[in-house]
């Protein structure tokens, strides 16, 4: 479900950042309440944001669900020595 999220987030940050950036003027004043697409310029740029910072939450947590993983892979990347230390097999193992 959270990998959904992020790639529903994901598309509408990446087609309302495409979307401004090549289809409305830039600068504060120029655009600001024509309508494209049947929405201002301000509501593109609230739904980016808020769709931006939302992703952003939800990428924290999803790097939260899988720290142990992160750690463990990490962990074996960074190893020099061949021989798995007993905190190695108790945490990364036992998954």
């Amino acid at each position: 479900m959270v990998d959904f999220c992020l790639t529903i987030l994901f598309l509408i940050v990446a087609f309302t950042g495409l979307y401004m950036h090549f289809f409305i003027p830039s600068g504060v004043p120029r655009g600001m309440y024509v309508v494209y697409m049947g929405l201002t310029k301000a509501t593109w740029i609230w739904i980016h944001n808020k769709s931006a910072i939302l992703m952003t939450i939800i990428v924290a947590f999803h790097l939260i669900l899988h720290w142990r993983w992160i750690v463990c892979t990490t962990r074996n990347f960074l190893r020099r020595e061949k021989v798995k230390t007993e905190v190695y097999e108790s945490v990364c193992e036992s998954e």
